[in-house]
């Protein structure tokens, strides 16, 4: 079956839907149980306009996680893995996927659905990611001999466990410094 292509939104309802979204993703990370009236008054908009929008609660969780997707993308792609020299763009990029992960931890932390445009986002971010891994061994920055699917699942493990913790760090860039450190330099002596 081939999926429609759906008209733009106007500049009011794509408003809409935006305030919509990120008040959603305030209200469930609160409380993941949230009726979508509640979400509506936070977005400061009428209950019957989320409805529009979002047929149901899952679709309205598909759109969080989409959005989501594409803001990772969007970081992924102002970080230029592919042309930037590869501690730049990794730096860059980590620190730009730490701010939309702390952002949106509702919409990032939970499965996706199978088929779903997160996924498909999600997939084609793993793989830039392991693509700049390969620039990053080849500029001789990481052995020749690392597994780079062990050392993505090892640089996604080092956010993951710093978006469980920040303490009193807050800030993007040095968070992500404090990852590339670990990541290249582990805790050896120097």
């Amino acid at each position: 079956m081939k999926a429609t292509p759906q008209r733009p939104l106007r500049a009011d309802a794509e408003r809409s839907v935006r305030l919509i979204l990120e008040a959603a993703e305030r209200v469930l990370e609160a409380d993941p149980a949230a009726p979508m009236e509640r979400i509506a008054e936070a977005a400061g908009v009428a209950r019957t306009t989320v409805h529009r929008r979002f047929a149901n609660r899952q679709a309205l969780v598909e759109a969080l996680s989409g959005n989501a997707a594409r803001h990772l993308d969007d970081v992924v792609t102002e970080g230029r893995p592919e042309t930037a020299p590869p501690l730049v763009a990794l730096h860059q990029i980590t620190a730009g996927v730490l701010r939309v992960k702390l952002g949106w931890r509702f919409a990032l932390g939970h499965a996706v659905t199978p088929g779903s445009e997160a996924e498909r986002i999600l997939a084609r971010v793993q793989d830039r990611c392991l693509a700049l891994l390969t620039r990053t061994q080849q500029a001789g920055l990481i052995d020749a001999g690392a597994d780079l699917l062990w050392v993505r699942r090892v640089y996604y493990a080092l956010i993951g466990e710093t978006l469980q913790d920040t303490g009193s760090a807050h800030d993007p860039d040095a968070l992500a410094a404090r990852i590339m450190d670990t990541l290249f330099h582990g805790f050896g002596p120097r």
